[in-house]
């Protein structure tokens, strides 16, 4: 292991939620002790980013209803490809050289774990984007 690699799993946050036990499959234990544990992590800077992403559209997020709002960012991280590829980004940056490995062979179904991750993470945290468009 690289010191690289080390640091990064050294400054990762623990996910008390997030077990992984012997009989965990591969994708769901990757998601429970890398993708989690780096969301948390980079919590601020996703928030962030979807808050410049709101500005840069005009603030039309601020117009809508709660649920309409939760659309909004369901579509916003699902549908839009340079969000998207910005998140995948925020991710991928904080891999270590095996996990992006484990993640280039499987990018697919790793990819919308990231997105679904990111979605619930946003959608859970509505509170935030209120507080800052006053």
């Amino acid at each position: 292991m690289t010191e690289r690699d080390e640091k990064l799993l050294k400054i990762r946050p623990e996910v008390a939620k997030a077990k992984v036990g012997e009989l965990t499959l591969s994708f769901e234990s990757f998601q429970n002790s890398t993708l989690r544990r780096i969301a948390k992590f980079q919590n601020d800077l996703i928030l962030s980013m979807f808050e410049n992403y709101i500005v840069r559209y005009k603030n039309a997020y601020h117009k809508l209803g709660t649920e309409d709002k939760l659309r909004y960012i369901e579509n916003t991280v699902k549908k839009d490809s340079k969000f998207k590829n910005l998140i995948r980004g925020v991710f991928m940056g904080h891999f270590t050289l095996d996990e992006y490995q484990f993640y280039s062979e499987n990018s697919s179904e790793l990819n919308k774990r990231i997105i679904n991750l990111t979605k619930e993470r946003l959608q859970s945290q509505l509170q935030y984007f209120e507080k800052h468009s006053a």
